[in-house]
């Protein structure tokens, strides 16, 4: 039996303990069930079960869960309206969030799912490399969706240097006092 302040009691009966714990006006816990003998420990349990909630709930404000947004188009969506939609998606995929992009059919529209798939082709290709088909486009009922899930973010090869122009001014001094007509009358000599 462990003490409310953790001292180690040892083995002792359980009626004794269960004295000792309402001496104290704490509650007898079973600490460990399995142990050989079980392993019992004084505390104040409403306390104990308030502490680990707490714990809980911050472990969870830290923790980030990935959101579904969805962003929705119709049809007859113009190319401006898709670029918008495409701007969004990727900021949200930059963010880390997956999207689901969805083309919402009324009426005799949903007879011509062949248009509706043409605009998400155009939104898919204006998203590009910045995401991952999760789901392949897919009627759900009214909506023809697909569900995306942005990149792994891959290191940036470094580029190479361009090369450098024939005369380049020797100090930064000497590239601010060159004047723009200094420039072009270089240039004139250059060509002709």
């Amino acid at each position: 039996m462990i003490g409310a302040e953790g001292e180690n009691y040892g083995v002792i009966p359980f009626a004794e303990a269960m004295t000792r714990a309402r001496e104290s006006g704490l509650d007898l816990v079973e600490v460990d069930s399995n142990g050989k003998p079980p392993v019992c420990r004084i505390l104040d349990y409403g306390k104990w079960k308030f502490e680990q909630a707490k714990k809980e709930r911050e472990a969870r404000k830290h923790q980030k869960g990935t959101m579904i947004h969805e962003v929705r188009m119709r049809p007859r969506t113009g190319q401006h309206d898709i670029d918008l939609k495409v701007r969004i998606a990727n900021r949200l995929l930059a963010e880390g969030d997956k999207v689901k992009l969805s083309v919402m059919f009324r009426g005799r529209e949903l007879s011509h799912p062949e248009v509706g798939q043409e605009v998400l082709d155009k939104a898919l290709t204006g998203i590009g490399e910045a995401a991952t088909v999760e789901k392949p486009p897919g009627m759900e009922g009214r909506f023809l969706t697909v569900i995306l899930i942005p990149n792994v973010k891959q290191p940036v090869a470094a580029a190479k240097p361009a090369e450098a122009p024939a005369e380049v001014a020797a100090t930064p001094v000497e590239a601010a006092a060159e004047t723009p007509a200094a420039v072009a009358e270089k240039t004139e000599e250059k060509v002709g």
